[in-house]
């Protein structure tokens, strides 16, 4: 399924041809990038974020983290409870592009040529043909990505960290811009395949929506009687001011302080005695790329350590893993745990001096 303004279509569809185009495997190749100024992009994320925010109701934090992950060319992992506004989240965050959306809803039965697809033969033409799956699209929603086998969720990997497919010894390069928004239940354990620490680490950050206020929640009765909120909005960013978007994100400066500052909370996570198993050097690079991004949002030129420390929960915390002597029995709070252990590490960790970290 593909979002486009108003409606959602099951082929990808170009709004603009003098923008994108249609590449053989269907997906959205946008052939050209729009410059954005830092100001536009700050406009730009304003009008996303206001899309989505009237969709979900009371979850500023995470709908700004979602976008950031987005700019920052990285994939998203939303873990909550059923119920909470998880998918609702992804496709809001979809709907508001201009761009291809493919979705995978991921069951046991689920085979990995489902999400990268097959080669098939052609009787007429007397050869094999590459049918394109669900991977194929510019943002892939991928609900309940737990409940598929271990094999299934493998097939991810590549595409997630190269932007590519390879089936039969040949590749396949995913459009850009690529990202993947995946959603989890980790409370019902039956029937589900916890994801592998590999796969975690694909993922640049991984929030949680949380129950909304009574105000939010009494809103959202009114506001979904008749139909649904999704239905109400339109994309306001085109595939090439995306790309212009995620280039300016790009360019935003990084001094070296705020870089040593980013490495030196990672390495403490690699040695914390609560910690079995310690952030990765992509884990470092992801922490910077969404501060940058972090940094674009609000329209500044250079990221700040304050960028790093309101991240760092949501782009570090999946990759770790507690001691069993730490978790004790908080087994169903480990992500709890970890939380407190980051913001220790935060809080430990000299913040670099200088005129606002710019070094």
């Amino acid at each position: 399924m593909n979002a486009f303004p108003g409606r959602w279509v099951s082929e990808s569809t170009v709004a603009d041809s003098a923008t994108a185009r249609v590449n053989p495997l269907g997906a959205i190749d946008v052939e050209r990038e729009t410059d954005v100024a830092l100001p536009e992009v700050q406009a730009a994320a304003l009008a996303i974020m206001r899309n989505v925010e009237s969709v979900i109701d009371g979850k500023h934090s995470a709908v700004q983290i979602a976008l950031t992950v987005l700019l920052a060319e990285g994939h998203l992992l939303i873990e909550d409870v059923p119920g909470v506004g998880k998918t609702m989240l992804a496709k809001a965050l979809a709907k508001s592009v201009d761009c291809s959306v493919g979705r995978i809803q991921f069951t046991p039965d689920l085979l990995p040529s489902d999400v990268t697809g097959v080669s098939v033969y052609n009787q007429a033409e007397r050869r094999f043909e590459f049918k394109p799956g669900a991977i194929f699209a510019n943002i892939v929603i991928g609900d309940e990505i737990n409940r598929a086998s271990p094999k299934t969720q493998s097939a991810l990997l590549e595409c997630m960290e190269e932007r590519q497919v390879t089936v039969d010894g040949h590749s396949y390069p995913l459009a850009r811009p690529f990202a993947v928004v995946a959603t989890q239940n980790p409370i019902e354990m039956e029937g589900t395949y916890a994801l592998p620490e590999a796969q975690r680490d694909r993922f640049m950050a991984r929030i949680s929506m949380g129950y909304p206020d009574p105000a939010s929640e009494l809103a959202m009765l009114d506001s979904r009687d008749l139909t649904s909120p999704l239905a109400r909005i339109d994309a306001v960013v085109t595939g090439a001011q995306l790309r212009g978007m995620m280039s300016a994100a790009r360019s935003v400066y990084a001094s070296a302080a705020v870089k040593e500052y980013a490495v030196a909370v990672v390495r403490a996570t690699r040695e914390d005695r609560d910690l079995r198993l310690g952030a990765s050097p992509r884990a470092t690079l992801q922490l910077i790329r969404a501060a940058k991004a972090q940094a674009a949002l609000h329209g500044r030129e250079y990221a700040l350590p304050d960028d790093i420390d309101s991240l760092a929960v949501a782009v570090l915390g999946h990759r770790l893993v507690p001691t069993t002597r730490a978790l004790g029995h908080r087994s169903q709070d480990s992500a709890m745990l970890i939380e407190e252990t980051v913001r220790r590490i935060l809080a430990a960790t000299p913040v670099p001096t200088g005129s606002q970290g710019r070094l």
